[in-house]
């Protein structure tokens, strides 16, 4: 950690003179809420009044109100702002889609905010309805939305805003992939961030505006990439790979902020468990001079919002009787995070590929693919209910049986380990087969070992293979599977039959087995 202090000292330490017509800005920030109201365990997944009673709960909405209070209160000039991916992740939004969403932004009142990919998961309707319903613009600058009548005239590339007589310019981020991702609809056309943002930046400082700053919702790398390859952006809000950016937590993936050449890049993990506090000072020029902060730790030191409570029980409770069935018992915790799961085999890619596959096992299915980037939260021991299992598969994702060569197959499994070291949600968790991927080999050999059975994998034989209806036709980068033969995407909710699988085995243990050997 001391390496990242120094590193983040030497970088924001980019003037030792303050100008005399110094302005300074507080922006205050969240990224990939998904639905999280209420308080999350450190599984990131449901936290029960009980255990918030004691303490051991983080976030939820009653919290960030709190907390984004006292951050404005201690700041003369802030902005609040979002990375993107406010939707899907909890009931909240399979009951109220986009609605309570819109609804908390607006009592947060935020300034801000991008258009993450999951904001496309019910295509264009639900993005339009919830675009409609807030009260502050929604920015995407990479993304030709000309032939989309339901949002040409709801969301904007950029807008600039005023604070403490300033003009402080925004730009949105969509990630490029977000037709693998979600389902924006044929009429929506993704393009490369770096141009987008260079070409909005430009019509602004041609205005005269020299405070930039760009939301994000394409990923840490990219939004190095984009600090690199662009000039005259300030900051970047970034949001999608879920990455916290800390001087003092642990699990930090970098410095809060990382600095590229005079761009100060931050993110503050997902799911409200922190606020993003990035505090900057900029020359009378609109260069930084200082960007100094750290994301606040949203746990029970934050005393809850009384008035949102209520309103949170009140949305909650419908919901409360499909989520507090007890469908199963887990002997231990299922580890399903995402920094595990999109990178190697982990128990929770075990248990959903084995319960979709023990599901369609008699119907000559020898092969189930579960995608990394399906599987949202960890379970922890003890009863498992149904809102659990649908915190971990949120989507309403069906079961879809097709049939495919094994060379097809291959490049399946050469397309899962493409995007490991970005924590890409394509990895793929497997059942009736095994394989290892030498991530260091070149693209079209990293993949050997492959088992079917107990069998070598046969290029030219036909399997038959189980995933959901997402993979299928194509989502996270599964483009060979779309021509796939006798090809039948309408079975079964995946959280139903998980559900109903872990309920079979009495109390589920959960298990790895070495049917994935990852080789640096």
């Amino acid at each position: 950690m001391n390496t990242r202090l120094m590193t983040t000292a030497a970088a924001v330490a980019l003037s030792a003179t303050a100008a005399q017509a110094d302005y300074s800005l507080t922006i205050l920030h969240t990224n990939d809420f998904h639905a999280r109201f209420e308080p999350i365990s450190r599984f990131d997944s449901g936290c029960g009044a009980e255990d918030n009673a004691e303490g051991k709960c983080f976030g939820g909405s009653a919290r960030l109100v709190t907390a984004i209070a006292d951050a404005r209160a201690r700041s003369n000039n802030s902005i609040l702002v979002d990375g993107g991916d406010q939707f899907q992740g909890t009931l909240f939004y399979t009951y109220y889609k986009g609605a309570l969403a819109a609804e908390m932004m607006n009592k947060l009142g935020y300034d801000g905010m991008t258009v993450g990919n999951h904001e496309f998961d019910d295509g264009p309707e639900v993005l339009r309805g919830f675009a409609n319903t807030i009260e502050f613009p929604i920015l995407m600058s990479n993304a030709d939305i000309s032939g989309e009548p339901l949002l040409s005239d709801v969301i904007q590339k950029s807008v600039v805003i005023e604070r403490g007589g300033e003009k402080i310019g925004m730009i949105g981020l969509t990630p490029q992939n977000t037709d693998e991702l979600a389902s924006p609809g044929p009429n929506v056309i993704f393009t490369d961030p770096s141009d987008a943002v260079q070409a909005e930046v430009d019509k602004m400082t041609a205005e005269g505006v020299n405070k930039i700053i760009v939301l994000s919702h394409s990923g840490y790398g990219v939004d190095q990439t984009v600090a690199a390859n662009t000039t005259g952006v300030d900051v970047i809000v970034g949001g999608h790979t879920n990455t916290l950016l800390s001087n003092t937590q642990e699990r930090a993936v970098g410095p809060y902020p990382t600095m590229v050449g005079s761009t100060a890049i931050v993110q503050a993990y997902a799911y409200g468990k922190f606020l993003g506090e990035l505090n900057v000072t900029f020359d009378d020029d609109g260069n930084i001079t200082e960007a100094v902060g750290e994301p606040l730790l949203i746990d029970a030191s934050v005393v809850e919002d009384e008035a949102t409570v209520a309103r949170i029980a009140e949305a909650a409770a419908p919901l409360d009787e499909i989520r507090n069935e007890v469908v199963a018992e887990a002997a231990a915790a299922i580890e399903g995070d995402r920094s595990v799961c999109r990178a190697v085999e982990c128990p929770m890619g075990n248990l959903v590929a084995d319960a979709m596959l023990d599901r369609v096992k008699d119907q000559g299915i020898q092969i189930a693919i579960a995608n990394g980037g399906g599987l949202r939260a960890s379970i922890d021991a003890g009863p498992v209910t149904m809102g659990e299992v649908l915190t971990v598969l949120p989507f309403q994702n069906t079961l879809s049986t097709f049939q495919v060569t094994g060379e097809t197959l291959l490049a399946a499994l050469e397309n899962a380990v493409s995007e490991v070291a970005e924590g890409g949600g394509r990895f793929a968790q497997v059942s009736g087969m095994s394989y290892t991927a030498t991530l260091s080999n070149e693209v079209g050999n990293r993949i050997s070992n492959v088992m079917v059975g107990g069998e070598a994998i046969d290029p030219a034989a036909t399997y038959g293979v189980v995933s959901n209806n997402f993979v299928r036709n194509g989502g996270d980068g599964y483009s060979m599977f779309k021509d796939a033969m006798n090809a039948y995407d309408f079975g079964p909710d995946l959280a139903d039959v998980t559900a109903e699988y872990m309920a079979a085995q009495g109390a589920y243990a959960p298990y790895t087995d070495g049917r994935i050997t990852i080789v640096e």
